[in-house]
């Protein structure tokens, strides 16, 4: 009897229909849409920490990159990102309010909670936009060697960095273009450094306080800095000026740290926008009282089924990016 029982207990649970494990067609197929996308992410994600694993002494140390506030002037590492991280758990936490509200039928609660999600989220699309614009313009630069190889520049006394605007010595010539006329193409002037190897390496001589920080990471765990002598020295073997990063130089270090970096958030600035999209979409469906009636709230919950996983997958991004 027992054995029966069981058997017809598995058969309705496991025997498929129009609601299996009594979730709707909606929710399961938003839910193998998640896992194939985290599956995504997980291996962009290995692929950085393989990538890292393997160029570890030269990886960018995130404290030294991510700096900025917005209106701000100043080191202040990773002050910003995690302000992005908390507006974006925020989002979650009343993406999970909205749904329980449409669990009980409050129309009202929902439109208000709906709303404060949306705002999270276009405050965090807006912010990543603004990191990349300053992550890609840069602040100081740098030098890039005929290895390939990047050369910061730090404040002897302070141990601070020094943007190249600090110490560059300026040469008129240096930045007077080639004429066609003679021969020779010129090189527009939207596309140079704001300052040539040359005007750097005077700049360098001139100015005892300045040295070079070197790719590679120390004991510490910290970024080599070269003594006078071995500064000066170094700069002989600079080719380059790189200002910012893009995806063939970087005033960071590593080249690859932002491909990956653009890569990544990129994908997942992209899911956070679609959200963003499809929750104003559900919020004009709340007021207009479309699920209302239907007598359910079950897209509001298949919208936050998708919204959490945005949420979570950040925390794994954040924690690869800017804290490991």
């Amino acid at each position: 009897m027992d054995s029966t029982v069981t058997s017809a207990t598995e058969e309705n649970v496991w025997g498929g229909g129009n609601r299996p494990l009594g979730a709707s067609y909606g929710k399961l197929m938003m839910w193998f849409f998640l896992v194939s996308d985290a599956l995504t992410f997980s291996g962009f994600l290995a692929a950085y920490g393989f990538s890292r694993f393997k160029f570890i002494e030269t990886w960018p140390i995130a404290d030294q990159v991510f700096t900025h506030v917005p209106f701000f002037h100043g080191n202040y590492p990773m002050y910003y990102v995690a302000f992005m991280t908390f507006i974006l758990i925020m989002s979650s936490v009343t993406m999970v309010l909205a749904v329980d509200a449409g669990h009980k039928m409050k129309q009202n609660a929902v439109i208000w909670y709906m709303f404060l999600t949306i705002i999270g989220g276009a405050i965090f699309v807006g912010s990543q936009a603004w990191e990349w614009a300053t992550f890609i313009r840069g602040d100081y630069g740098a030098i890039e060697t005929n290895g390939g190889r990047i050369l910061q520049f730090v404040k002897a006394d302070t141990g601070e960095r020094a943007a190249l605007a600090d110490f560059a010595k300026s040469i008129p010539s240096e930045r007077v273009r080639d004429e066609r006329n003679d021969g020779v193409w010129f090189q527009k002037e939207g596309f140079l450094p704001s300052y040539s190897v040359t005007e750097v390496e005077e700049g360098l001589k001139a100015n005892p306080n300045i040295l070079i920080r070197t790719e590679v990471i120390n004991e510490d765990g910290h970024k080599t800095v070269l003594s006078r002598e071995a500064s000066l020295e170094k700069i002989k073997d600079a080719k380059m000026v790189v200002e910012g990063a893009n995806l063939v130089q970087n005033e960071y270090g590593s080249r690859l740290f932002a491909d990956f970096f653009f890569f990544i958030t990129g994908f997942h600035g992209f899911h956070v926008f679609s959200g963003v999209m499809i929750n104003i979409i559900i919020f004009f469906n709340v007021i207009l009282g479309t699920y209302e009636r239907r007598g359910h709230y079950e897209m509001v919950e298949k919208v936050g089924l998708y919204w959490h996983f945005v949420d979570l997958v950040w925390v794994f991004v954040f924690t690869f990016f800017y804290l490991v």
